[in-house]
């Protein structure tokens, strides 16, 4: 317990002293997951609208298989990426296995169903009289899907949210595309194990204060948001 307990002081003293290595991985990990998680949303939150004003034979089908994806696990997504973009694989060309490109491609593919079912969830929600009103207005289908989005922007806020949380959070398929190169692709969940099996629990310990405090600053944001806009 003693030892549990100084690794928490020293974790503070870590974060309060700026630590350049705490900072680096820190950084990079947010940069990361802030790169995956826009690239996603550009792609996902338009086809999410497409998918719930189109209607086409096996919709319901699809939107199932979107939400199965919820809880891929992450090493299937890594073990995915990672075939695509070896050598061996058809991205292989491109040569951004372990690298930083390569684990923002695997959490886009990670976050994909998340953002495409959570906006397709946030676009059932809202009056379908405000499309059919766009439309009579003149709006073109995409000027109608965007006012529907601006509706339910809070709800498609929360599903970006929770996107960027799986995100930041998952360690397996940065693990296996990113390859935890220490000043280049580690990143804090990576650090994490990788210090916590070391019996460095100091370094560990104050990672996982950042990892947390950096989710309870971003939920506390979107809640101040839609307070003040509601």
């Amino acid at each position: 317990m003693t030892e549990i307990w100084q690794g928490f002081v020293k974790a503070i003293e870590l974060i309060v002293s700026l630590d350049p290595e705490v900072m680096d991985v820190a950084w990079r990990s947010l940069r990361i997951s802030a790169a995956s998680t826009i690239l996603a949303s550009l792609i996902c939150i338009p086809i999410g609208g497409l998918i719930h004003f189109r209607s086409f034979r096996g919709k319901r089908i699809l939107i199932n298989i979107i939400q199965t994806f919820y809880s891929f696990p992450t090493v299937a997504i890594g073990l995915l990426v990672f075939l695509m973009i070896s050598r061996a694989g058809p991205l292989g060309f491109l040569g951004i296995l372990f690298t930083p490109t390569a684990m923002i491609l695997g959490q886009m593919v990670l976050i994909t169903p998340i953002l495409l079912g959570l906006t397709i969830s946030a676009l059932s929600g809202v009056d379908k009289a405000i499309r059919d009103t766009s439309i009579s207005l003149g709006a073109t289908e995409f000027q109608a899907i965007w006012a529907i989005i601006k509706e339910a922007r809070y709800a498609v806020m929360a599903a970006v949210t929770m996107g960027f949380g799986r995100a930041i959070s998952e360690v397996g398929c940065a693990l296996m595309v990113g390859g935890n190169i220490r000043g280049f692709t580690r990143i804090m969940t990576t650090a994490i194990a990788l210090e916590t099996t070391r019996g460095e629990l100091e370094l560990a310990i104050a990672l996982g204060i950042i990892l947390i405090s950096l989710a309870l600053i971003i939920n506390v944001a979107l809640n101040i948001i839609q307070q003040r806009y509601t």
